[in-house]
């Protein structure tokens, strides 16, 4: 007969009687090893190593006991799990799910001895998961009560805890002035007024060795003594903290706090923030569809703003002619720039803007990770359910969404970083923020500069456009004439030197142009669709050098995109 290795696993959710000499762990070993022992004639044998956690709550699997048997269940030393109750080893639905897969890998079984049940069937999977669905059940309406609760406190003006804006300190439950922090903040907002530019009121707070002040924790833990950082000083201009407010969601209640800043300055401030925006003195801009004006900067700091070009197109636009947007280094538009700034189609950025911050609330537990915000396990569906409503309405490309969240795009040769609000990540996964919201989550966008000709692009690794573009009339045109011009000198209508006189253009012209009739299908296939790489234009496909005549080599000559 073979031996069955059972594991006796015991939880307890508070520490209260596990001093005394029999405490409930030992009565849950106890009879677990009872209910082994009854099994004896079918191989079973328990283990004489302990796995109890005391004073542990089943709403983790960060249990040191439990951690152990996971352990011992990978290294193959355990063949049955034997429990008194199934919320004795977790009281998650997602979490028992997690273990199962990690029981069924390994090849392990799962025994309640009050409730019979045994994952090694089917119905018994499906009792625990109702078991566990109630037992969630339970949960959620605790953090439901919960929540009821503190919004009723905020509505009082109470402080509900968690880290205190600079300048005020917890006193119980309300907020007293630490009165050296709260003149730095007070300098802060003044600051701004005079030069309405976080930029430049982050460069001159870190010229002046003027750094965040070191805080302590009630934990012991000491932060601050570094530079400010633009998202730390958006974070204290938008707080309605200082002004004696308690927000709660989209509410604000008076707080039983002193204010540090006057209603006046506040309000002057928040109309800065909202109206005076660094490249769209035009209306036209935010009009015409510019949705980053004022966000995008390059790698050395310099702000693009929003500009457009018209230029006249057969049946195009109004009155014959057709807006290009573009996004141009501010000094590059003032004709400052000495031929070094950047002026980048506004559509491409936009494009590859919208669809990485769109990707990353498709996947809300990496952003989380990534935003330093704590996962919460209950209210999983809550958060998928928002952050996928969060994405549609990015592609939607909805402007006040977008620079709720966006506080910066910095355009870098080789990518594009997207700089997001951490509080704001927060928000609009419905989410509690971090201690540190006052930072900034960076995205990188795969995305790299090219020149095509004189002018610059923006495009994805692989070298395609980062926008859908329709098909390039030019190169379809130049195809046409490549293949009518072969048909013609293939019937023996007319030679080279005939047709290029009668086209007005030199014998090599002809000769440059017929050898596209010759171009792979694939690449033709591509210029009708319009899914060329961003680097092919009529004036490369025909002026290309030793153009191969072997279409797998013509596809890669036409791939290798010249870079910045």
């Amino acid at each position: 007969m073979n031996r069955v290795r059972c594991a006796i696993y015991t939880r307890k959710s508070s520490d209260e009687g596990l001093d005394q000499a029999f405490n409930s762990l030992d009565a849950q070993r106890e009879a677990c090893a009872a209910y082994v022992l009854s099994q004896a004639g079918e191989g079973w044998n328990a283990l004489p190593d302990i796995y109890d956690d005391g004073g542990l709550s089943g709403g983790t699997l960060e249990r040191p006991a439990l951690q152990r048997l996971l352990a011992d269940i990978a290294a193959g030393k355990v063949d049955i799990i034997v429990v008194y109750k199934v919320d004795r080893l977790t009281r998650s639905l997602l979490d028992f799910s997690k273990l199962v897969e990690i029981f069924d890998k390994a090849g392990v079984s799962f025994v309640s001895i009050t409730q019979s049940f045994n994952t090694t069937t089917s119905m018994g999977r499906l009792t625990l998961n109702m078991l566990l669905s109630f037992a969630q059940f339970e949960r959620e309406v605790t953090a439901e009560r919960i929540r009821d609760k503190i919004a009723a406190s905020k509505a009082k003006g109470m402080w509900m805890g968690g880290l205190p804006p600079l300048g005020y300190k917890p006193d119980g439950r309300t907020l007293e002035v630490v009165p050296e922090h709260a003149e730095i903040v007070r300098d802060i907002y003044q600051r701004y007024l005079d030069t309405g530019n976080v930029r430049l009121l982050v460069d001159r707070l870190s010229a002046e060795r003027i750094h965040t002040p070191v805080r302590k924790m009630t934990n012991g833990r000491t932060f601050g003594g570094v530079p400010f950082s633009r998202g730390q000083i958006y974070a204290i201009l938008k707080n309605p903290i200082y002004i004696g407010e308690i927000p709660h969601r989209d509410q604000r209640y008076k707080g039983l706090h002193k204010p540090i800043i006057d209603r006046q300055i506040w309000d002057a401030t928040q109309t800065l923030l909202a109206g005076h925006v660094p490249g769209s003195r035009r209306r036209s801009n935010t009009a015409s569809g510019s949705l980053l004006t004022g966000l995008i900067v390059d790698d050395s700091g310099e702000k693009l703003i929003a500009a457009h070009a018209c230029k006249a197109f057969p049946n195009g636009g109004d009155n014959g002619k057709v807006r290009y947007r573009y996004y141009v280094s501010q000094s590059a538009h003032h004709g400052t720039s000495e031929g070094k700034g950047l002026r980048i189609p506004a559509r491409e950025i936009e494009t590859a803007t919208i669809e990485a911050l769109a990707a990353a609330f498709d996947d809300p537990i990496a952003l989380m990770a990534r935003a330093g915000i704590p996962l919460e396990l209950p209210g999983m569906d809550r958060i998928f359910s928002t952050a996928s409503a969060t994405a549609a309405t990015i592609r939607q490309r909805d402007p006040k969404t977008l620079r709720a969240i966006i506080a910066s795009i910095v355009v870098h040769p080789a990518d594009v970083r997207i700089e997001l609000f951490t509080a704001a990540v927060a928000r609009h996964l419905s989410v509690s923020a971090p201690p540190d919201a006052d930072t900034l989550v960076t995205l990188t966008c795969p995305v790299r500069m090219t020149r095509t000709g004189h002018r610059l692009r923006l495009v994805q690794n692989d070298g395609r456009s980062v926008a859908a573009a329709p098909p390039d009339a030019s190169m379809i045109k130049l195809l046409v004439k490549a293949h009518k011009w072969w048909a013609q000198l293939q019937r023996g209508e007319i030679t080279v030197r005939e047709l290029a006189e009668a086209e007005g253009v030199v014998k090599s012209y002809v000769t440059r142009v017929v050898r596209l009739a010759f171009l792979a299908p694939a690449i033709v296939d591509d210029v009708l669709a319009g899914r060329q790489v961003a680097t092919i234009d009529a004036k490369r496909l025909a002026f290309t050098a030793d153009l191969p005549t072997n279409w797998i080599e013509q596809r890669v000559h036409f791939r290798s995109d010249s870079r910045v």
